[in-house]
């Protein structure tokens, strides 16, 4: 199973929740089982490193980005991802604009129950505040992907 992160840039929230995911599905014995992977819905940041305000909020936490780089949501991760979790109602838009017409593989949807919203512009609370939504939002969708693979 491959699962997807989209946020507006790709160097703050989905690269947040790509790392917070995969270390909780590490945890559970599940990452051999499922890939996981980060995209932005916007172009400026390709190839670059996730925010250091990000990077460093995750570190305090045991949540390694240093790895990471930015890229930009394809047509074709519409094929290659099972899910792809968008992180507020602005990006789900988005992804479904660029959703290619007819069949695709992706179940698209919002990551959390409520947006998690983009601390870009704010300050440090803003990326603890993203650590606190998608700490648990993480562990919730171990949950469901162990469903979905048999496994719980």
């Amino acid at each position: 199973m491959k699962v997807l992160m989209v946020c507006l840039g790709n160097i703050c929230r989905s690269p947040t929740a790509e790392a917070v995911l995969r270390a909780k599905l590490e945890a559970a014995g599940l990452a051999h089982r499922i890939t996981v992977d980060s995209d932005g819905t916007g172009d400026w940041h390709i190839g670059n490193p996730p925010d250091s305000r990000s990077q460093r909020h995750a570190a305090q936490r045991g949540y390694d980005l240093s790895a990471l780089r930015g890229r930009q949501v394809a047509e074709a991760d519409f094929h290659r991802f099972d899910l792809i979790l968008a992180m507020d109602d602005a990006n789900l838009a988005d992804l479904q604009r660029l959703a290619p017409e007819g069949a695709s593989r992706a179940e698209v949807r919002l990551f959390a129950p409520v947006e998690v919203p983009d601390p870009y512009t704010g300050g440090a609370a803003g990326f603890e505040q993203v650590l606190d939504l998608v700490e648990p939002t993480s562990d919730t969708w171990v949950q469901n992907l162990a469903t979905r693979l048999g496994t719980s």
